[in-house]
């Protein structure tokens, strides 16, 4: 399976959730880095009664046999890998975005939230239903929301913010920023002051960078 017919099939899963899962699709929307930063609402964070498994994940949302880390994985592939019984992937190559770093297999790396689950609890999941909980934590709707990198990368990020961690390879930031600041708009997800303020310092390196996202 290629790229695009991953993320075709993604697209297609998420259009038929039910509305209890999300609203119905608005068209794409692209703002420049830092109008997304201040078109993001801002509310103080509450993470009284977080659990991870609040968030059900990973899920054969199309039943084709792939779970959500496998179709992330073959939707990023630089080489594809084989892929056996049980959507069982051997070989393949990955460019990990954070670090800049080339990962042959797919055993060493993990597939981030580029919004922690922790994190969009305290930014307004707290108050979603279980079933839009479970469409944010398998979102192969949004190319970014799902990010293949190395897990040494991931399991540093964890659950922090930008205000709290950003990816080591210089190149990756203003992405990353934008990938950020897109997911939390797609998602309708707050920030409190804090975070904003590291937002736009950060960005300020990040004139020609854009933000594209589809709301849900």
């Amino acid at each position: 399976m290629d790229k695009t017919t991953a993320r075709a099939f993604a697209a297609a899963a998420l259009a038929l959730l039910p509305l209890t899962t999300a609203t119905p699709a608005h068209a794409a929307e692209t703002l420049t880095l830092h109008a997304g930063i201040e078109a993001l609402p801002q509310a103080a964070e509450v993470r009284d009664g977080y659990e991870r498994t609040k968030f059900k994940h990973w899920i054969d949302e199309d039943k084709d046999g792939c779970n959500t880390r496998a179709e992330v994985l073959l939707a990023e592939a630089v080489t594809e890998p084989t892929v056996g019984a049980g959507c069982k992937l051997t070989g393949g190559t990955w460019r990990s975005y954070y670090d800049e770093t080339t990962v042959n297999g797919p055993s060493g790396l993990d597939i981030d939230h580029m919004v922690p689950l922790a994190e969009a609890w305290d930014s307004g999941a707290s108050q979603w239903t279980a079933a839009r909980r479970q469409a944010y934590a398998n979102d192969l709707g949004a190319e970014r929301s799902l990010v293949a990198v190395t897990a040494k990368t991931n399991r540093s990020k964890a659950d922090q913010d930008p205000a709290e961690w950003m990816p080591p390879a210089a190149t990756a930031r203003c992405t990353y920023l934008a990938d950020w600041v897109g997911t939390k708009l797609r998602w309708s997800l707050t920030v409190d002051r804090h975070e904003r303020d590291t937002l736009r310092q950060l960005a300020a390196g990040c004139e020609s960078t854009d933000v594209e996202y589809e709301p849900v």
